[in-house]
């Protein structure tokens, strides 16, 4: 059977023998042809196979073509139903004009006048069918096309599951990276704090005996000279403890760290008894420091840390000893294609193994180290970069193996003057008789800190109660005592910490102003700045005390 045998021919011709030869003589053509004996028949076997329509005019003529034409206007997008139609010879104005009607309905129609001869009509009707089947490769193509559409959109929906879930990994894996990264860096701190730890508590107990064995001293000592040498040596050993202290806290970032104008020769001058106690005895320090250096504005804590750092890095850099040369020069009116302006160069030289220059090009990458395991985390150098970044700097680095690495840190001069010296708590100096400042509630747990701090406030003339607790001192306040303000400690026992009990305070006694101290202040600084909170950070002394106190009880302090 041929391919034409897949579409059938409707034919509709019920007037006289037209139909019936019709039929026959397509199917002697090799066409499947059927004969419909209404135009309600051919309608109804109209469908998307159907290969084109044989009909004769008169079947039409004066009929309801109203199915016909809607069927015509509803085929698929691919689909053009060819229409061969035998006409007469009748010329009448009306039967024309009904013609051209009918020929605008069937759209895709050739006219055949009768009379017609076989071949014609049968060659009418197979290049018809050829026009069909080109429609009907057409739609092929375009079901082809629909399914490869469809199965790349499944494969576009398949691939984007395939993305989603890979992100959603990708997210675990960066979160599980991240929570390693911390604490690689906190295994940094805890590292470089175990390094110290013996030279620290060296230095603390150093500390400690000039103190207790100069009170020890005082008792025995009756000579007024002998008595004010060892108060102003205990004096000098409580500040090293602090400025130690202060070291180590700005090393763990428990206390806010702000830049500042800095002396960096002073500066890292008193950092040599901490350097010491941090590197071997084969290992020497040698600062080179000019009169005329300027200043700088670092944070200092963050300072020290970078230059302990590399102090520690060229100390493993050198296994059999060596020196250590800390120095600094100015650099006026430095330009290159990173700085620009007046620029201190910080130096940290020493005359180790060296590095490669594959080991240069990674140097400054978070946790990239060339030291054993356990032996380093690799975050020291990538420290100095971010510091010196931060400070609107740069770090650069030479070095050769085998002769030695020299880090050189480029700092922007400071305008302003540093601070050079530290204070000293001056006991001979004369204090007026205040009375009569005040009640105060001290809120301090520990018995010791709470008889020094007691008589410092009788010192200015406050009158003290002491409440050893956040919910002692709101006891106090629910018994009505008279207070004219509360100084308390940040961290407390009880559950209820500094700014927690001044945040209630401010609930129930909005007029009592609250004064709080801490050893630490990073971790309470926001939320006691929220609140609207002073801290007077520890240690502090006499005159700090009073100054706080009394900027407290000012109208503006509220």
């Amino acid at each position: 059977m041929s391919a034409d045998r897949d579409h059938v021919v409707l034919v509709f011709a019920p007037i006289g023998r037209d139909g019936p030869a019709a039929v026959e003589l397509f199917r002697n053509a090799s066409l499947e042809a059927r004969a419909c004996r209404s135009l309600e028949e051919l309608v109804s076997g109209l469908n998307a196979e159907t290969g084109l329509v044989f009909i004769a005019e008169e079947g039409l003529f004066g009929k309801d073509t109203g199915p016909l034409e809607r069927w015509i206007e509803t085929q698929p997008p691919w689909s053009d139903l060819p229409f061969v139609m035998l006409t007469s010879h009748r010329e009448q104005p009306t039967v024309l004009a009904w013609r051209r009607s009918i020929v605008q309905l069937l759209q895709n129609v050739s006219l055949l006048e009768r009379p017609v001869q076989p071949i014609t009509l049968t060659s009418a009707v197979q290049a018809a069918m050829r026009a069909r089947r080109r429609q009907y490769e057409i739609r092929a193509l375009l079901e082809a096309r629909e399914r490869t559409a469809q199965e790349l959109e499944q494969l576009v929906i398949n691939r984007t599951r395939e993305l989603e879930e890979a992100n959603n990994q990708l997210r675990v894996e960066m979160s599980e990276r991240a929570k390693v990264e911390e604490t690689l860096r906190q295994a940094q701190k805890i590292e470089a704090i175990g390094q110290l730890t013996g030279g620290v508590a060296h230095d603390f107990n150093n500390l400690l005996m000039v103190i207790t064995g100069g009170l020890e001293m005082l008792e025995r000592q009756a000579d007024p000279k002998r008595r004010r040498q060892l108060m102003d040596g205990m004096i000098r050993a409580a500040q090293r403890g602090s400025g130690l202290t202060k070291q180590l806290l700005a090393f763990s970032r428990r206390q806010e760290l702000r830049p500042e104008t800095v002396d960096v020769a002073l500066q890292i001058g008193g950092m040599r008894e901490l350097l010491d106690r941090s590197l071997r005895g084969d290992v020497h320090v040698e600062f080179e420091f000019p009169e005329s250096l300027w200043p700088v504005e670092v944070d200092p804590g963050e300072l020290e840390l970078v230059i302990l750092n590399l102090a520690v890095n060229a100390r493993d850099a050198m296994p059999n000893g060596g020196t250590i040369t800390v120095k600094a020069d100015n650099l006026p009116n430095l330009r290159d294609d990173q700085l620009a302006g007046d620029y201190v160069r910080l130096s940290v030289v020493d005359v180790g193994v060296g590095m490669s220059a594959e080991t240069l090009s990674h140097v400054f990458e978070p946790f990239f180290t060339t030291k054993e395991i356990g032996k380093g985390s690799g975050l020291g150098l990538a420290q100095v970069h971010g510091f010196a970044t931060q400070s609107r700097g740069a770090v650069r680095i030479n070095s050769e193996v085998g002769v030695g690495t020299c880090i050189d840190l480029y700092l922007p001069r400071s305008s302003g003057e540093p601070i050079r010296t530290g204070r000293v708590i001056d006991f001979n100096k004369v204090r007026p008789n205040k009375i009569n400042q005040g009640k105060v509630l001290l809120v301090e747990d520990d018995d010791e800190v709470a008889a020094l701090v007691s008589e410092m406030l009788r010192q200015l003339g406050y009158e003290v109660m002491r409440a050893a607790s956040a919910a002692a001192a709101l006891g106090a306040l629910a018994d009505g005592r008279p207070i004219d303000m509360i100084f308390s400690d940040v961290m407390m026992p009880g559950g209820m910490n500094g700014v927690e009990l001044a945040h209630e305070v401010k609930k129930r006694r909005s007029d009592i102003p609250i004064l709080l101290t801490s050893g630490y202040s990073e971790a309470v600084a926001h939320e006691a700045k929220l609140e609207g909170i002073q801290i007077l950070p520890k240690p502090y002394q006499i005159d700090d005390l009073a100054s706080a106190l009394s900027a407290l009880r000012s109208p503006t302090a509220h």
